[in-house]
């Protein structure tokens, strides 16, 4: 058994001979329960678990309804117990059960009820409960949720002449009689659920765009591009730590997307030689699509793969734009096929003196100093002999250099 307030957990031990109760078995039950959800409590924490189900998603009807529509969800409370929604389940609105205009809370409970009640004919003593049901409870409530007990799915500030709930326009600043998801809590989450394939194409178009803000922020001078530049290289960071996944790759990639656009306004307003580009254009282009995608908020693995999509046009446009920007400003310098070993074979058949300053094969040179082998001045005054070698046998030889010019000599 778990003994909280002691703060010693006990777990059953069974022997031979160990007469048992419904309370030792009680007590084995407890043991676990208490343990699973000391787990939650230090590894995950109290939230919405990301992606579980159907996230405990909240939206407006469509009909433009005093109502929200719940998706199907997993969260954790602040005790660690498991509330589970499993089918989507409407929430109807009743503004007359509130003191208006007034802020309400969907807020999601953990609600454990007995069930399966039995009785035996032959003795009424023998009877209770054979299971306990656990269950969740979704409602409003005009409390500010206590994240001990409940976890919120979302709130809306009511007005006195509320007709309908609504998806926020701007998440990040929603307006009265619109759904705020802004506080609602996220369990914690280790290691990443993504398919291998796709985080390889998200990395590689993380590095191929640091290349593109690197160059505008460092070569062209738009100094907001250094912000997308290092949003870019904090997400390389988190996917090599494998903690990217559906749960917060929207979020993380909309403030780089925000950082974009601030880059587009920069070069619209002070870099004409980029602005007036058809690439950057069609650059702008993808960029607008990608936060037009946001907006549908329909964050899936599927629109994972079309925001990479959107986002591996960007940075291909403007390379394609500054590889040709590179290539006009590029000076045409005539490639110097001057061959060195031609020089030195032009050195070694020379019949003519060498003078102080020369030009052989197209390369202009000096003569710095000459050491004569025939002359024993020269040997000394170089410090230069041939040591190990003597005369074997004397006799005269003549020899033509390839121009033409004979000597001879005798030795």
């Amino acid at each position: 058994m778990s003994e909280t307030e002691s703060k010693t957990f006990k777990r059953l031990n069974f022997f031979r001979g160990f007469r048992t109760s419904e309370r030792d078995w009680n007590d084995g039950e407890r043991y676990h329960v208490e343990k699973r959800r000391l787990h939650n409590r230090m590894f995950h924490g109290a939230g919405i678990v990301p992606h579980g189900l159907g996230g405990f998603a909240v939206s407006g009807r469509g009909r433009g309804e005093l109502a929200v529509e719940v998706q199907s969800g997993y969260a954790i409370d602040g005790q660690g117990q498991d509330i589970f929604v499993w089918e989507p389940e409407i929430r109807q609105l009743n503004p007359n059960d509130f003191k208006l205009p007034t802020t309400v809370y969907l807020v999601a409970r953990y609600v454990e009820e007995f069930s399966d009640f039995i009785s035996y004919k032959e003795n009424l003593d023998f009877k209770g409960h054979r299971r306990v049901a656990e269950m969740s409870k979704v409602e409003w409530t005009v409390t500010e949720p206590d994240i001990n007990s409940e976890i919120e799915l979302c709130r809306i500030a009511l007005t006195k002449d509320v007709k309908r709930i609504t998806d926020a326009k701007d998440p990040f600043s929603p307006a009265d009689n619109e759904i705020d998801l802004r506080f609602v809590p996220t369990a914690g989450c280790v290691g990443s659920r993504l398919d291998p394939k796709a985080l390889w194409e998200l990395l590689e178009m993380v590095q191929r765009s640091k290349g593109v803000y690197s160059y505008l922020f460092h070569q062209l001078r738009v100094l907001p591009a250094a912000d997308v530049l290092h949003g870019f290289i904090t997400l390389e960071m988190l996917l090599h730590s494998q903690l990217i996944d559906l749960h917060n790759v929207f979020k993380l990639y909309l403030i780089i997307l925000g950082h974009q656009w601030t880059v587009i306004e920069e070069i619209e307003a002070n870099v004409p030689q980029v602005s007036s580009q058809r690439d950057f254009a069609n650059f702008k282009k993808h960029v607008e699509i990608s936060m037009q995608k946001f907006e549908e908020r329909s964050f899936s693995a599927d629109f994972l793969n079309k925001l990479v999509g959107y986002q591996s046009e960007c940075y291909k446009f403007m390379e394609t734009m500054f590889d040709r920007g590179a290539s006009k400003k590029r000076p045409k310098v005539e490639a110097n096929t001057t061959d060195t070993n031609a020089v030195i074979e032009n050195i070694k058949v020379r019949s003519k003196a060498f003078e102080d300053q020369m030009n052989i094969e197209g390369l202009d040179m000096g003569l710095i100093d000459m050491i004569d082998p025939t002359d024993p001045a020269s040997e000394r005054d170089h410090g230069w002999k041939i040591v190990g070698e003597r005369d074997r046998y004397r006799t005269r030889q003549k020899l033509k250099y390839p121009d033409g010019v004979v000597v001879e000599d005798a030795g």
